[in-house]
């Protein structure tokens, strides 16, 4: 790779980047980075995309994007279609501050924005951020605010926007949802205007991957007028994109209508029409019967129709997986050799394919899914291994098995996998019984003490996709002071300080090298002690009738339709 770079031009590039940056070209130069990492990483840190085109093209590539399998983000209809498209239920008001379901963040960033994307290849594209920088450490960040933004209300977009927003989604005493993932990260008095279009983020810790809690990742974080009341915005839906609300029905659905304002280039289709599906076959039904145009996910199972080829399909390899939760703190889970026990049941490939026709990848107990440039492949798959399950339990004291619960909820596949479970653990003499829950009493407050999630020995939950592993590592496994000493969503009341120590580790490092270190120490551990059961990590699949192109999901949740057109 070094033979083909032009070290003169790639000179001149090094002026204008900071440390960090510079590290990372040096990285990329060496060949200690693919060129798919590198992208990811440049973008990270700021690398603007003319210096990162400049840079691939010294190092003898031409093109700084990279494909997604099946994606048919550009559009080869003509514009002002109505694009009908389903998705799931939200489960809750449309609350920025609170939504916590795929519905509700959907419906965010129809007409809300964030700082930046993140694609469908985990690189960040600014939107209304067009710039960020880190401090050589990687504990300030300073973002420069696109100008030239109005709101949907007409008022200009400024620093004090992102400032009241950030603020208001990091207040500690307050219910944000992304306090999940701005703990121990980013407080309030961190969120500072340096003038009317720079803000500087100063963390409570290094953090190398911090513009992606600023990007669609942190799917709460589409920018507010300054002074908005979030308990309002389901009446109005304000934002900044290319659409604006026409109308929206709870447990129905919504309409959404170019906006002729918007700062960036204007959105195809002059209007979209959300239906709103509690369950997959209706969704199914409806595009197979031409009523809509696009399901924003399905599951393979019960949607086989769907992969005939007579329909398209955008699979986006993705993070999204499955936590079976064991009780670190009540019996027979105290001993880390019950939990291995029971993970050890599984027959991962087999799982993979019943559930998902392939769909997926297998899972090895922790939260670094293949799909991550950060994950030591170099750790030994865990495999099913059913005798040396039974000589852990028995040297655990439970030769004869034992009994006990899983708490589950109503939701895709969940209840097959559950039915798998139950049914492999009986080959080493435990008994699972089974209670399967609507979301919203499986949920409950999603606070300890009041949320069969947080609170049952034995818990299966959905946790979506991220782009980044941080908010997996932290919000289900970490040692905070939160209630009962754990971390928010630390539904298997986990702690280690070791583990602490590691994950700490690995948010502040800004290269992938140690990030890979860490995470093969990280891997290890996890692997040890089994507080969670990360089984399988999903494909994200979209479908849209053939003449329909230009939908472009990500494997988070969002389906943006800017770009949708029919043929």
């Amino acid at each position: 790779m070094t033979g083909n770079i032009d070290h003169k031009r790639l000179g001149r590039l090094r002026e204008d980047q900071g440390e960090i940056a510079n590290h990372i070209i040096d990285e990329f130069a060496a060949g200690r980075l693919s060129r798919r990492d590198f992208i990811r990483r440049a973008t990270v840190v700021g690398i603007s995309v003319p210096a990162l085109g400049s840079i691939l093209a010294a190092c003898g590539s031409s093109s700084t994007s990279s494909g997604t399998s099946g994606s048919t983000a550009t559009a080869t209809g003509a514009p002002g279609a109505v694009i009908k498209a389903g998705i799931v239920t939200p489960t809750a008001a449309i609350n920025p501050v609170t939504v916590a379901d795929q519905g509700g963040l959907d419906m965010l960033a129809q007409t809300g924005e964030y700082l930046c994307l993140s694609s469908q290849t985990l690189q960040l594209q600014p939107v209304l951020a067009t710039s960020w920088t880190p401090n050589g450490n990687s504990d300030i960040w300073t973002f420069k605010i696109r100008q030239g933004v109005k709101f949907h209300n007409g008022q200009a977009l400024t620093a004090d926007d992102v400032v009241y927003t950030y603020q208001l989604h990091t207040n500690p005493k307050g219910n944000a949802n992304a306090l999940s993932a701005f703990g121990g990260v980013l407080a309030p008095a961190g969120v500072k205007k340096v003038d009317d279009f720079t803000v500087a983020f100063h963390l409570s810790a290094p953090n190398g991957n911090f513009p992606y809690l600023t990007s669609s990742d942190n799917y709460n974080m589409i920018i507010l007028p300054k002074g908005y009341d979030p308990t309002k915005w389901e009446s109005t839906f304000v934002g900044t994109g290319p659409f604006k609300l026409g109308s929206y029905t709870p447990k129905s659905g919504a309409t959404f209508t170019r906006n002729a304002s918007y700062w960036g280039k204007k959105a195809l289709p002059s209007q979209t029409v959300f239906t709103f599906y509690d369950s997959q076959n209706p969704s199914i039904l409806a595009l197979t019967g031409g009523t809509i145009d696009v399901v924003g996910q399905f599951a393979v199972s019960g949607a086989e129709e769907l992969l005939t080829g007579n329909y398209n399909i955008i699979k986006l390899k993705s993070a999204a997986h499955r936590q079976l939760s064991m009780r670190c703190d009540q019996g027979p889970f105290t001993d880390a050799r019950v939990r291995q026990a029971v993970a050890l049941t599984l027959n991962r490939p087999q799982i993979v394919q019943a559930l998902f026709k392939g769909y997926a990848d297998v899972g090895n107990d922790s939260p670094f899914a293949p799909v991550f440039p950060s994950t030591n492949t170099s750790i030994p798959q865990r495999t099913a291994d059913v005798a040396k399950a039974k000589s852990l339990l028995t040297a655990a004291g439970h030769a004869a098995g034992f009994s006990t619960q899983l708490v589950t909820e109503q939701f895709v596949e969940i209840p097959q996998y559950a039915q798998i479970v139950a049914q492999a653990a009986q080959e080493i003499g435990v008994k699972i019984n089974l209670k399967v829950e609507s979301s919203s009493a499986y949920y409950g407050k999603a606070t300890f003490g009041n949320s069969d999630w947080l609170d049952a020995t034995m818990s299966l939950v959905d946790y979506g996709h991220r782009s980044v592993p941080n908010v997996f590592l932290t919000a289900p496994l970490v040692t905070t002071n939160a209630a009962k000493g754990t971390g928010p969503w630390n539904a298997a009341h986990f702690k280690n300080a070791q583990y602490d120590k590691l994950v700490g580790q690995y948010i502040a490092a800004s290269d992938v090298s140690s990030q890979k270190t860490i995470a093969g120490q990280i891997e290890t551990l996890l692997l040890d002690q089994t507080p969670i059961i990360f089984g399988y990590f999903y494909n994200y699949l979209t479908a849209t009738a053939k003449n329909v192109t230009g939908v472009y999901p990500t494997a988070i949740g969002h389906l943006f339709l800017y770009n949708a057109a029919k043929s």
